[in-house]
């Protein structure tokens, strides 16, 4: 089965907002083990809803560039970037993929996708953020698996 991808519609807005809860789903429960619960707390009071806003804002952000997978002819995952034209850098600011979809080259597939659009649009370096929780090991084995290299960051937490 080969993985088709457009660009996002405003059409789409709804069911990438919930393929983001289910695919994030695992994600959050895992930092909630990984961090302390007051710090959870004040980060991710409602992480649902929060989730739903910040996908959507991302979606409609004018500087953003968002696509959707298909597989099966089914929604199966989305990747929003940026273009960083001052630095020539071209980031991917979110990508999920359907849990039912997963392990399947979704992933891949769309992380190649948006490293062709920096190329073509001239950048020199990509970056993607991801967690360094068990939640997002997929995550970081995909980027792994496409040439990223890891670049360890130390963020420390404490509630007051």
């Amino acid at each position: 089965m080969e993985v088709t991808i457009r660009r996002y519609t405003a059409e789409d807005r709804t069911a990438v907002g919930e393929l983001s809860i289910r695919a994030w789903a695992p994600v959050f429960a895992s930092m909630a083990a990984a961090m302390d619960a007051a710090v959870f707390g004040h980060f991710y009071p409602d992480w649902m809803n929060d989730q739903r806003k910040a996908v959507a804002d991302v979606c409609a952000a004018e500087s953003n560039q968002v696509w959707v997978a298909l597989l099966d002819q089914q929604l199966a995952g989305f990747v929003a970037t940026t273009l960083h034209q001052a630095s020539s850098m071209g980031e991917i600011v979110m990508l999920a993929v359907e849990p039912s979809y997963q392990q399947r080259g979704v992933g891949a597939a769309l992380t190649k996708f948006a490293l062709e659009h920096f190329r073509n649009a001239g950048m020199r370096v990509a970056m993607v953020e991801t967690g360094g929780d068990p939640g997002h090991e997929p995550a970081r084995q995909t980027y792994a698996k496409q040439g990223f290299q890891l670049m360890p960051i130390a963020r420390y937490f404490q509630a007051l």
